[in-house]
């Protein structure tokens, strides 16, 4: 009977509040009789409250005539005609009111209800006069876009019950901050704080001490605060006994967390500590603590496999009240604990990029009401179990990036409710077949994106084959699909984005299928055939690798919506259409690998977007048009392996924003820009192999101190090799590969490729490139190069 009394505490106390907050306000009555009307000095003040703010939608348009308790976001006591409520929380994005807030609201005498939130006041201060209203006991200012320091005057609401400061979601930076919390001392009888995306970074090693004079607080909001201390109090210190939810993610804390969050506040619902930077283990939990909690994020932060602990301490709660357990992105390891089958009210759990190994604990099958699991990103073995179709309340799965393998099971198609499925680079073998997909009707999103180096997945599904589901995103690569065009897509009204990558068909494209409103499609890697399809509507077009012939269609300047444009490596002719300059969003284009001839257009005016251009190993001739560099925003040029022919000084003079450059095996004539080492300060990689190219090694390449790939072999330069080349700062530090380069999975727009000779070999670099080092001068046929003397 005591344990029943314990669980239903948590919920009695947070409805409690509830009640607090309707209490606070009296609302219109429906009855006319009883409705006073409102009081004309009153009326006065929120016309001149009115009058002050910008209001472009005309949101206040109510606020006329003489009754101010019938516009709309006021409520008045139904008895005394006084104005007890203004809610002006904005729910829509384009009806934000602004301007200034004027101190006429002081003379509502009776407010115990102020909602400004979710409006844009262009970062002025919060009102100092706000800490006037002796009555209030509801005020939120939250996401309005208020900045400077909260005023200490707020400190004199002692009847406060709900305070919400939430910084604007919009800004990344907080633009409002403290300069102490000890104002809230003065709010006794507060019930709810939310100090959110407010920079508390100045009260960071006080602001547990104030919080601590809050008895009756129940929810503690400070998330994204910049606090960068956890005081280790004593248990007897904490005076926190009624809380109902801590929420401090991502603060700086870089320490442990302390024995009294686990153990001296037995009411706790929800625990939020997601991307706080925490460290090292979780202190032991007593039998019986943390028994109420519902709702547990420990995510992206550095706990290590101890931690596991809290897992094992919290399964022996006999109510079973976690909801959602989140330990991802953390150092955990070991097996998946046994003691997981005990949280069956469980709904979603997250163990994803940790350190886990093993198999799938049986004991998950016990978790009948979960909803999501997410075990991504650690080095889980063995099989899907074949009891996952027993979890029929499941909507989203991911086991990507483990070390699984065998069959995907069968019964996964029992998942009636399943939404999501990530299978990614599993060791898969056998066959998916429609049994897979019996029963998912309400499938939005499926990923099965495998590792090149293992194609034993088979997917095989019947040429007529209706889906059961409407998928809005579909990733299948690097397994094997039937030679024919997937017709079963057609019948997929939702979809959006499509990667069918490496997976073996052989085929046209069908007319129909350009009808679908798609704004990604990736079909590289196949053996697709026929004249260059296009959709209007496409935004991300990945075609490369394919058999595709014939011109590239005029039309594609129709291609307004068009980000990305990779038709390499396939068989195209003709030349280059003028109407791509039409798509003004472009930021990728590469037709490298064909058999396009003529010359760059030279009216490609307007692709103010363009980053990356790449030409390379085609047929071209002609120079450098002018537009080329007069892109600011182009970072990678590559015109490499055509017949290209002009000197570069005029070419390239303003190409300023460049990291790759590539022209190795054209024409180039003419001297070496002397100008190249102070305007393109950038350039990380210049390769100029196989052309034409005369004169001195301009010395100025050393201010380049990025460049850590000079390619300048098979040229008729001569004179002195500048002795500082070898003292370029790119070419004597160390440079890491980014994590996200590593991943065989990612798919970038576009990974930058060049054709280095080493040892005598001709080697093709691409996600490597950016930690290779080289200095290429071999080979200059007229004259010979010489070391400057030292």
């Amino acid at each position: 009977m005591a344990s029943r009394k314990n669980t239903l505490l948590p919920f009695f106390v947070f409805l409690l509040f509830k009640l607090l907050i309707v209490e606070a306000t009296t609302i219109n009555s429906t009855d006319a009789d009883l409705n006073k009307g409102c009081i004309e000095k009153e009326r006065k003040a929120l016309l001149e409250f009115k009058h002050g703010l910008k209001d472009h939608s005309d949101r206040l348009s109510s606020w006329v005539g003489a009754d101010c308790c019938k516009w709309k976001g006021v409520d008045c006591n139904n008895q005394t005609g006084n104005v007890v409520k203004v809610d002006l929380r904005n729910n829509g994005d384009f009806s934000r009111l602004g301007g200034e807030i004027s101190d006429s609201l002081l003379d509502l005498k009776h407010l115990n209800y102020l909602d400004l939130s979710f409006n844009h006041f262009q970062g002025i201060p919060v009102p100092d006069f706000l800490g006037s209203f002796e009555r209030l006991r509801y005020l939120n200012l939250s996401n309005a876009v208020f900045g400077g320091v909260i005023p200490p005057h707020l400190g004199n609401l002692s009847r406060l019950n709900y305070l919400d400061l939430n910084g604007d979601v919009y800004y990344y930076v907080p633009l409002i901050r403290v300069s102490n919390l000890n104002w809230l001392s003065g709010l006794s009888s507060l019930k709810y704080l939310d100090l959110g995306r407010v920079n508390l970074s100045e009260a960071t090693t006080t602001w547990m001490q104030t919080v601590n004079l809050l008895p009756s607080l129940l929810e503690l909001h400070l998330a994204r605060c910049e606090l960068g201390d956890f005081p280790p109090y004593s248990n007897s210190f904490v005076n926190l006994t009624s809380l109902l939810v801590i929420d401090l993610p991502y603060n700086y804390f870089n320490t442990s967390l302390p024995s009294w969050l686990f153990n001296n506040i037995s009411t706790l619902t929800d625990l939020y500590l997601g991307g706080a930077n925490i460290k090292g283990p979780i202190p032991q939990v007593g039998v019986g603590n943390l028994c109420h909690l519902v709702n547990l994020d420990l995510s992206h932060n550095d706990i290590e496999s101890q931690g596991i602990e809290l897992v094992n301490g919290l399964s022996t709660c006999s109510n079973n009240s976690l909801k959602l357990l989140n330990l991802g992105h953390n150092q955990f390891g070991g097996g998946l604990p046994d003691s997981l089958g005990n949280f069956k009210n469980l709904k979603s759990l997250d163990f994803g990029n940790n350190n886990f190994v093993g198999s799938f604990p049986n004991s998950i099958q016990r978790l009948t009401n979960l909803e999501s699991l997410d075990l991504s990103e650690n080095s889980i073995s063995g099989p899907i179990p074949t009891w996952i179709g027993n979890l029929l309340r499941m909507k989203r799965i991911d086991l990507s990036f483990n070390r699984m393998n065998g069959t995907i099971p069968e019964s996964i198609g029992q998942l009636i409710e399943l939404t999501q499925l990530y299978l990614d680079s599993n060791p898969w073998e056998g066959v998916i077949s429609e049994i897979h997909f019996s029963n998912l009707t309400n499938l939005e999103r499926f990923s099965l994106h495998l590792s090149p180096k293992n194609q034993s997945l088979h997917f095989q599904v019947r040429p007529g084959w209706i889906p059961p589901f409407n998928l809005k995103y579909i990733d299948v690569s690097n397994c094997h699909v039937y030679p024919k065009f997937p017709t079963w897509l057609r019948t997929q009204k939702r979809l959006k984005k499509i990667t069918l990558r490496n997976v073996g068909i052989s085929d046209t494209i069908p007319k129909g299928f350009w009808k679908m409103d798609i704004w990604w499609l990736d079909l590289s890697k196949n053996q697709l055939h026929g004249k260059l399809p296009l959709s209007f509507n496409v935004a991300w077009l990945f075609l490369g690798n394919n058999l595709f012939s014939g011109p590239i269609p005029l039309k594609i300047g129709k291609l307004l919506s068009l980000k990305v444009l990779d038709v390499s490596s396939n068989l195209l002719n003709g030349s280059i259409p003028s109407s791509i300059s039409k798509v003004k969003d472009l930021y990728v284009i590469n037709l490298s690998n064909n058999h396009l001839s003529g010359k760059i257009p030279k009216n490609w005016n307007g692709l103010d977007e363009l980053q990356v251009l790449d030409l390379s190993k085609n047929k071209l001739s002609g120079g450098i048009p002018s537009w080329m560099c007069s892109v600011s925003s182009l970072s990678s040029l590559k015109l490499s392996d055509n017949n290209l022919s002009g000197e570069l000084s005029s070419s390239l003079r303003n190409c300023t924003g460049l990291y790759f450059l590539d022209l190795g095996n054209n024409r180039f004539s003419g001297e070496m820009p002397k100008w190249i080492g102070e305007r393109m300060t950038s350039l990380g990689q210049l390769r100029l192999r196989g052309n034409l190219l005369t004169g001195d090694i301009p010395e100025k390449l050393c201010w380049l101190s990025y460049l850590h790939i000079l390619d300048l072999a098979l040229n008729n330069l001569s004179g002195f090799i500048p002795q500082c080349l070898g003292n370029l700062t790119a070419l004597t530090s160390v440079t890491l590969l980014p994590t996200y380069v590593a991943d065989p999975l990612l798919h970038h727009p576009y990974w930058e490729q060049m054709e280095l000779v080493m040892k005598g070999r001709h080697m093709e670099f691409e996600r490597l490139l950016p930690i290779v080092n080289l200095i290429d001068l071999s080979s200059q046929w007229a004259k010979q190069l010489f070391w400057e003397d030292t």
